[in-house]
């Protein structure tokens, strides 16, 4: 079935469930089980444990939420260090965000989930990945600690790549000073990549989310160097959508603050070989009850069963907030003006050029999805 006129298959994730620091040694896996064995070996989250990079490692360290153009110097430069080293690259991030951590009653918004971190990082030529888990642990230990702990012991670090204002430790005490001076001791370099501009500003997690929350889909496709998408696989919910006439792909965002939310005009991807144009919902559903976020998304013409399938919404334009309707009649005179509005603006903007589907920065969920 072709999409009216107007991706790839993904690992899973591997966080040790019983909090070991090293990958799980496991028998020998043939053809796509081993390929995805082979990716979940590729992550580990604790600072304690033994070495993992015996021969040496470079290193680059950084949030990476959204994984931007500023991200995205930062692991390019650290892998052609890697390469020229002929060493494995590691990219180290935190989760949860520290943020996160101190904001635990209101937590920032988020532009990706872990999963779609781990794989963009990867994708970007880490070997290895460390979404090392920020907890009281982590907040009380210096940064030196942090340095024989991580670089040293489990990483044998050759090189350390990090951001500008790159802080670290116990009261963010550990700067790039703090790395050269630990290195200059333990046998590393470090070194900061300049800022990465954009009409004279610095490209920032913040920028996007600024973008994303009013509906500058143009602005937050050039900090981040790709539209931005949110995936995950499809699952049973309600079938609310289904009995208003509008059967929907739904994809929750596992309790955390999503960066946008209101009514949009969307492309799903990993349906057909072509985007499949949608309108979708990404909010809490008040006039039926709903609590936590949820992306809704209507494929427009489609008749098929998309239960376990694993896609992406691909946001195209801002229509409107999401609001609450007094009765269900309301809410679907609503949803039909959306729908047109929304088939309009998709026609308008057109497909994505050829070949530019398959690169796009996930904020993916480690999810269901419901419809």
């Amino acid at each position: 079935m072709a999409p009216p006129a107007s991706g790839m298959p993904r690992p899973p994730l591997y966080f040790s469930a019983l909090g070991s620091a090293d990958p799980p040694q496991l028998p020998a896996l043939r053809g796509r089980d081993a390929r995805q064995r082979d990716s979940m070996n590729r992550l580990f989250r604790d600072v304690e444990g033994g070495p993992l990079c015996p021969n040496g490692s470079v290193v680059c360290i950084g949030a990476f939420d959204g994984l931007h153009l500023g991200h995205r110097a930062l692991v390019r430069h650290a892998a052609g260090r890697a390469r020229a080293l002929g060493l494995p690259l590691v990219a180290l991030a935190f989760e949860p965000l520290p943020r996160e951590y101190f904001a635990a009653s209101a937590p920032p918004p988020r532009l990706q989930l872990p999963r779609a971190k781990f794989e963009g990082l990867r994708g970007l030529g880490a070997e290895l990945v460390g979404l090392l888990r920020f907890d009281a642990r982590m907040v009380a230990m210096s940064p030196e600690a942090f340095v024989r702990a991580v670089l040293v012991r489990r990483l044998s670090a050759r090189e350390v790549h990090v951001g500008p204002g790159f802080r670290f430790g116990h009261r963010r005490a550990g700067d790039l000073a703090t790395l050269r001076r630990e290195g200059a001791a333990h046998g590393f370099t470090a070194a900061e990549i300049a800022p990465v501009l954009l009409d004279g500003e610095r490209v920032s997690s913040t920028r996007i989310r600024a973008a994303l929350g009013a509906g500058d889909f143009d602005a937050a496709t050039r900090l981040l160097g790709q539209p931005y998408a949110i995936g995950g696989r499809v699952v049973r919910g309600r079938q609310l959508g289904r009995t208003l006439g509008y059967p929907t792909a739904n994809l929750r965002f596992d309790r955390k603050v999503p960066a946008l939310s209101g009514i949009y005009a969307t492309r799903v991807h990993g349906v057909d070989a072509q985007p499949w144009p949608s309108v979708a919902s990404f909010g809490t559903r008040p006039t039926v009850g709903g609590i936590e976020p949820l992306l809704e998304a209507h494929l427009f013409d489609f008749d098929g069963d998309l239960y376990g399938r694993r896609i992406e919404v691909e946001f195209v334009a801002r229509l409107r907030d999401e609001e609450k309707f007094p009765d269900l009649p309301s809410l679907v005179a609503q949803m039909d003006r959306d729908a047109a509005r929304a088939r309009a603006l998709l026609a308008q903007a057109g497909a994505p050029a050829p070949g530019k589907e398959t690169a796009r920065p996930r904020a993916d969920l480690p999810l269901e999805a419901s419809r």
